[in-house]
């Protein structure tokens, strides 16, 4: 039987193998459903089968053999296909695996058919394709391992190197501010700037800090006593100073709440959820901040009501691999950016040997509860 008519009469079967190849694939990220891991599979075997069907020129062969052949549908399968991979989590090693499977697949389906001597002559193509793969599979690995150290790394440099101009203007701006013979008007522009800039220092920090997690060296932790309850009442009149429309509750014990934390880093988290129900919550209902410690642990929660998370984003609130945050739609304006923050929030939480909890409804609003157990 001509391979285009066997896989147009065994598309089922050879689609079941793409998805349970598909299925074994290991991502960050949520399982996908049977369709999904079918995206564009039918649409490029059926364009496949018909290429085989229509004559083709010396010429025309060559062209394809080179990669420059004329675009057709299958085409514009494959580039859905490699879109719909890139949101799931699929790596390019990933996707190029799952055309190594697909051809495999259909040629020892074909082959359990084939005559003895078109099945010789076709496991030997078989095995010269796969082991041409295998360096290509190889290459890509390769390939990919330095593009993103290489990203990684100028991502870190670009952040360093902005710190000092940042810097010089903050410094320029604060020094404008305190000048007694400016208007009022000059004042205002002078303290705009200082708040963009900081905001802006706030941004190349984060990216430093991305940068030095995915060069495995970690967030430097420089823990020492302090009272959190200092470090939690300066963090929020800082930004009740910025946010003076949205209303802070805060409820902390009467003891003080001591412990070996890195101040800055701590004051980090802090800012960073506080920041969060500020920007993502409703601003006429009042942020309630909570900060204890028992026995056990250290606890401090930041609840704000609004909009809750969507149950599609919660999987990736602290994963920084996908590349963009899933709350990231244009739709949501100012809303959107969750992502970075929590990450880097994550992660100094982890360096003190805690986590965080994250519970989001509509009824119930959206609480933030980091948690740090106490030395033993």
């Amino acid at each position: 039987m001509r391979l285009s008519n066997f896989i147009m009469q065994n598309l089922e079967p050879i689609l079941q193998e793409w998805e349970r190849f598909a299925r074994s694939i290991e991502t960050p990220f949520q399982s996908l459903d049977a369709s999904a891991l079918r995206n564009q599979a039918e649409q490029m075997l059926t364009c496949i089968a018909l290429d085989l069907r229509t004559p083709q020129t010396a010429q025309q062969e060559y062209e394809k053999s080179q990669g420059r052949a004329p675009s057709d549908e299958s085409d514009a399968a494959a580039h859905s296909h490699a879109q719909a991979r890139w949101f799931a989590g699929f790596s390019l090693n990933q996707v190029v695996a799952e055309y190594r499977a697909l051809r495999a697949s259909v040629l020892r389906l074909w082959l359990a058919d084939a005559s003895p001597e078109l099945a010789y002559r076709t496991d030997d193509m078989l095995r010269f394709n796969e082991a041409i793969d295998q360096l290509l599979t190889e290459s890509v690995s390769a390939y990919e391992e330095v593009l993103e150290q290489t990203r990684k790394r100028v991502l870190g440099i670009v952040g360093h190197d902005l710190r000092s101009p940042l810097g010089a203007i903050l410094m320029s701006a604060d020094l404008l501010n305190r000048t007694t013979d400016l208007d009022e008007r000059a004042k205002d522009l002078s303290l705009q700037i200082a708040t963009s800039v900081r905001r802006a220092n706030h941004i190349v920090n984060d990216m430093l800090d991305l940068t030095r997690c995915n060069l495995g060296e970690g967030i430097a932790m420089n823990k020492q006593t302090v009272d959190l309850a200092l470090i939690c009442t300066q963090v929020i009149r800082e930004l009740q100073a910025v946010h003076r429309e949205v209303a802070i509750h805060v409820e902390c014990q009467e003891t003080p709440v001591v412990g070996q934390f890195d101040t800055s880093r701590i004051g980090q988290v802090f800012s960073n959820l506080i920041s969060n129900a500020i920007q993502h919550g409703d601003q006429c209902k009042p942020i309630d901040v909570l900060l204890k410690q028992n026995a056990i642990e250290t606890v401090f929660s930041v609840h704000n009501q609004g909009e809750p998370i969507p149950a599609s984003v919660m999987p990736f609130l602290f994963n920084p691999d996908e590349r963009y945050s899933r709350y990231s739609d244009p739709e949501r304006k100012s809303k959107a950016g969750l992502g970075l923050g929590l990450f880097i929030a994550n992660e100094i939480v982890a360096g003190h040997g805690g986590h965080i909890k994250v519970k989001s409804t509509r009824s119930g609003g959206t609480l933030f509860q980091v948690l740090i157990p106490n030395p033993e």
